[in-house]
Parts: C-alpha cells; sequence; structure tokens
C-alpha cells in the first residue's frame, strides 16, 4: 500500500484558513455586548479575558507567559482583576454566544447549516486529535473544553484548538531564534504580513518608543535596515522560524492525511473567505505602516 506525503507548507497553509475563522470573533461587536453582559466593558479587559479563561482564574505571570508579545504591565492592569468582576466560566459561555452571533452575522444560517460546515468541522476535530499537550499551555487549556454540538461552533473550537496549539509551537521556536515577544511583533511586521504598528502598539501595551528600540536592536543584530525591512539575514531567521513551526506542527495535519488537510482547506477557505469579505477585520490591520 502506497501513502501520498503531505506537502511541507500543507499544513500551514490549512492553518491560515482555520485561524482566519477563529480570529474573527476578537474583532466583532457582538464580543463586546456578551462580555458586557457579564460585566466586563472595557476592551482590553475583554480581550484578556476571552483568551485566558481557559485557564481558569489565573494571574498576570501566566497570561504574559502564555500570549508573550504583550507587555506585562498591561496584563497586569486586568488580570486577575477581571475575575473579580466574570468568572472564567461566565467568560467562556459569553465567548460561545458572541462567536454564534459573529458567524451567524458574517456567514448567515444557511452556510452555518450546510453540509460543508458539517464536513470542516469533523476534518477539524479529527485533525485535533493528534495535537500535543506537553509545553503547549494554550492549547493543552482549550483542549480540556467540552466541544459544542451545532457544527459551526465545533469548527470553531476546533479551529480554536489547532490554532493554539501551532501557536504554542511557535512561541518556542522564536524563543529559539532570541526573539523576545515586541522583536518578534516587529519582525512579523516587517514581513509585510503581521500587525501594523499602531495595532501593536494599541492591543498590547507598547509605546512608540519601545516599538523603536526593539528595531533598534533588530538593527544591531543585521536582521532589520535602515528602512525597517528585514534584511537578508531577517529574511532568513523568519523563514527557519516558520519551518520550525511547521515542524513542530506537523502531527495534526499528518494525522489528518494529505486529502484530508486539502478538503479541510478548501472548505475552510470558502467560510475564511466570506467572512472577509462580510468586513470581518479592519481595513488597517495589517500592514507596515
Amino acid at each position: 500500500m502506497t501513502t501520498t506525503a503531505l506537502e511541507p507548507r500543507a499544513g500551514r497553509r490549512c492553518h491560515t484558513v482555520l485561524n482566519s475563522l477563529h480570529a474573527t470573533h476578537y474583532f466583532s461587536p457582538d464580543l463586546g455586548r456578551e462580555l458586557g453582559t457579564v460585566g466586563v466593558t472595557d476592551p482590553r479587559a475583554v480581550n484578556f479575558a476571552v483568551r485566558a479563561a481557559a485557564f481558569g482564574a489565573v494571574g498576570a505571570g501566566a497570561v504574559t507567559a502564555a500570549f508573550y508579545n504583550y507587555k506585562h504591565e498591561l496584563v497586569a492592569r486586568y488580570v486577575p482583576k477581571v475575575w473579580e468582576t466574570a468568572a472564567p466560566a461566565q467568560v467562556l459561555a459569553a465567548r460561545l454566544r458572541a462567536v454564534d452571533a459573529t458567524l451567524r452575522r458574517l456567514l448567515g444560517d444557511e452556510a452555518l447549516a450546510s453540509a460543508e460546515m458539517a464536513e470542516a468541522a469533523r476534518l477539524a476535530l479529527r485533525a485535533a486529535e493528534a495535537c500535543s499537550r506537553a509545553a503547549r499551555p494554550l492549547y493543552s487549556a482549550h483542549a480540556d473544553l467540552p466541544v459544542p454540538e451545532e457544527p459551526h461552533l465545533a469548527y470553531w473550537h476546533a479551529a480554536t484548538l489547532l490554532r493554539e496549539h501551532r501557536g504554542d509551537g511557535h512561541l518556542a521556536a522564536l524563543m529559539s531564534a532570541g526573539l523576545d515577544g515586541l522583536e518578534a511583533m516587529v519582525t512579523h511586521t516587517a514581513t509585510g504580513k503581521g500587525m501594523s504598528p499602531r495595532w501593536v502598539c494599541a492591543t498590547r501595551g507598547w509605546s512608540r518608543e519601545e516599538w523603536n528600540a526593539a528595531s533598534e536592536r533588530l538593527r544591531e543584530r543585521g536582521l532589520l535596515d535602515d528602512s525597517g525591512d528585514l534584511t537578508e539575514r531577517g529574511v532568513a531567521l523568519r523563514r527557519e522560524i516558520e519551518e520550525e513551526t511547521d515542524r513542530l506542527d506537523r502531527a495534526p495535519y499528518a494525522h489528518l492525511g494529505p486529502e484530508g488537510v486539502a478538503r479541510l482547506a478548501e472548505v475552510g477557505g470558502l467560510f475564511a473567505r466570506a467572512a472577509l469579505g462580510a468586513g470581518a477585520f479592519p481595513a488597517d490591520l495589517i500592514g507596515k505602516g
């Protein structure tokens, strides 16, 4: 019996589709509305609460460590205080309501009830069977949560598992490359595929002066040029980081197999493009400016 090997970047391409669907709720007005029903109204508190709630009522140190690229002083301003307003279980329930409302608004009820959505959920959950808990705190915490019954929420849940699994491995690759949280953001932005400096500073707690200092450190290492673009060494380092992330994240997609990965990317891509076309993300989110 012969088997077809998984193409090296197939998992990365599939992850990109899954992550796009997962991330829609972070920019959704439905999230703020639903968290407001449990008393969490500050947008930054909402952001920390919804992603960290799977850990339980942890302190700022655990959140800073797991999130990696947020300034600790910003995290500590909201965590653990946010748990005095809403318990993690309340936050998780509100988040799921927000995800439901967001996907219904972006994709429509027909898409959510479609055979393709059910297929996407089945394939993504199958891939997640091969995720590893070891040294992956955000994935492991979310893996303890129950799988929702509705197919679109089950798909979102599976996308979240796969997203956090890859993300945890990515942080290991960044640390191995000697990039701190802000330097990692600066180099990603320099690729033209990362968040703009304005969004990084607004959401991660860094000042523009700290951004500039990180850029200077990267120039001293020969990773950025004077215009803020990646040098050849910088491009090579980012490529090495992504390849190492691919290696650490290979198991779920190898478990699903080449045909399953291709089909999940195809079907998931339909939903991701529909969400993008419906205005799921701010127009100025990505870019170097």
